[in-house]
């Protein structure tokens, strides 16, 4: 069985509610349960949330929000790992074992069916046990700069001063947007950044963190930008 899980608990200080404001004319929440069912990838798509309202929004878009995630996994300091682990384990408690499965968080407005068919075909390649969703440092990190304690500006690494941007070696970074995942590896909570993990390089303009009311305003822009272009 293909799974996907989407982790979205009640709790939001940044954004309150984040999970169910309304994003670009639907909940947050309503687009990435759309494009699962869109890639056709899954046997089932679950959210995993502690908020019975949450859980009625994604059971009213095509989810299942068939258990209340513990308190213990629902606070600020949880982990992805124990959650999707969590969600897994109910899974197979039920007798519906799980094999390839898709952590999507809920605020990935911008992922893609393909993105997801992708990181798929990934996961089935030999010694891998995680695909997920990266994208590229505008900038070279080697060339980074950090404002000290006397409010001045220093290079992290003053020898690269001299080194051109474009014979530094590029950098990604997690786009958060999903995790595929083999069922043993998040049981046993291996960590997803490692040898066995495999990119899905997205084009940065896909990439938009939503944190801050900031976050929310920018990707809103840049999701209906993308809309109208298609």
């Amino acid at each position: 069985m293909r799974l996907a899980v989407i982790p979205a608990r009640g709790g939001s200080k940044r954004i309150p509610r984040k999970n169910l404001k309304a994003f670009c004319g639907k909940p947050m929440l309503a687009w990435p349960i759309a494009v699962a069912q869109a890639s056709g990838c899954f046997d089932r798509i679950l959210v995993s949330t502690d908020d019975a309202e949450i859980a009625e929004v994604a059971r009213r878009h095509g989810a299942e929000a068939p258990f209340v995630r513990p308190a213990g996994l629902a606070n600020d300091h949880a982990g992805t790992l124990p959650v999707i682990a969590h969600a897994v384990q109910w899974l197979h408690d039920q007798g519906k074992a799980a094999n390839e499965v898709c952590c999507i968080y809920p605020t990935a407005a911008f992922v893609q069916a393909d993105d997801l068919r992708r990181g798929l075909e990934l996961l089935r390649e030999p010694d891998c046990d995680y695909a997920f969703s990266v994208t590229r440092y505008a900038s070279a990190i080697q060339r980074a700069l950090r404002l000290n304690r006397a409010g001045r500006m220093e290079m992290f690494d003053p020898a690269q001063f001299h080194a051109r941007s474009q014979d530094l070696e590029e950098a990604y970074y997690d786009a958060g947007q999903f995790y595929w995942g083999r069922a043993e590896a998040w049981l046993t909570q291996r960590p997803i950044f490692g040898p066995r993990s495999a990119p899905v390089v997205l084009p940065r303009h896909r990439a938009q963190d939503i944190d801050t009311p900031e976050d929310w305003m920018l990707a809103e822009w840049l999701f209906k930008a993308q809309q109208t272009g298609a």
